[in-house]
């Protein structure tokens, strides 16, 4: 016999009973979305990028360098790919779309800020 000894009613068994997974009536846990993660960590890196640039713009009394512009254009590019990333997860199967949910308005929440803060100081 070839294999570890098992016929195909118990490979069938053990089977159902992996994809059941140990959870209260036979349900499985699921992982959470792989871009959901990378839009959380892109909508929380944007908003540590542009608090930054506004607490140092802040400090200096508005002369702040040129850099603390170029940060903030990292944060408006980190948010879009954040939005676009919490977008590919929920496409994603058989997944856990907390952290999408999570980052997409955390993401839109920093490009809207991003947007006030620059139309603001076009006035």
């Amino acid at each position: 016999m070839f294999g570890n000894g098992k016929d195909a009613e118990d490979r069938q068994k053990q089977k159902e009973r992996k994809k059941r997974g140990t959870r209260k009536y036979g349900q499985a846990k699921y992982k959470h979305s792989h871009m959901g993660i990378v839009s959380c960590s892109c909508a929380g890196a944007a908003l540590v990028l542009l608090a930054g640039c506004i607490l140092y713009a802040y400090l200096a009394r508005g002369a702040a360098a040129g850099i603390v512009g170029g940060i903030a254009i990292v944060s408006l590019i980190l948010s879009i790919l954040g939005i676009r990333a919490a977008a590919k997860g929920f496409r994603e199967r058989e997944r856990n779309y907390l952290t999408c949910k999570i980052g997409l308005p955390g993401s839109a929440l920093v490009l809207l800020l991003f947007l006030v803060i620059f139309i603001g100081g076009l006035r």
